[in-house]
C-alpha cells in the first residue's frame, strides 16, 4: 500500500521510500524515514496528499505519494 491509497484520518508506519537522489534526501531531512508514523490529513482531487509527520504538516504530490510505501493502519 502507498500513501496515495491511504485513508484520510488514519495513521500508518512508513515501510520504504522508493525515490532516489535529492528528493529522497529532502524527505529524510523533513523527518520522513522508514519506521516513522505518518497521519493522512487530507487528499486533494489532483492527487496531492497532506501529511503529518513528527508533528509537522506538509503536502506531497501524487507521484511522491505513490512512491512512499506504508504498513497497515495502526489505529485499528
Amino acid at each position: 500500500m502507498n500513501v496515495a491509497q491511504a485513508k484520510i484520518g488514519d495513521t500508518y508506519i512508513v515501510n520504504k521510500i522508493n525515490l532516489t537522489g535529492a528528493l529522497e534526501r529532502r524527505l529524510e531531512m523533513l523527518g520522513m524515514t522508514s519506521g516513522v508514523k505518518l497521519e493522512v490529513l487530507n487528499k486533494k482531487n489532483h492527487g496531492a496528499v497532506i501529511l503529518k509527520v513528527r508533528g509537522t504538516r506538509f503536502a506531497v504530490g501524487r507521484e511522491i505519494a505513490e512512491a512512499i510505501e506504508i504498513g497497515g493502519n495502526i489505529d485499528e
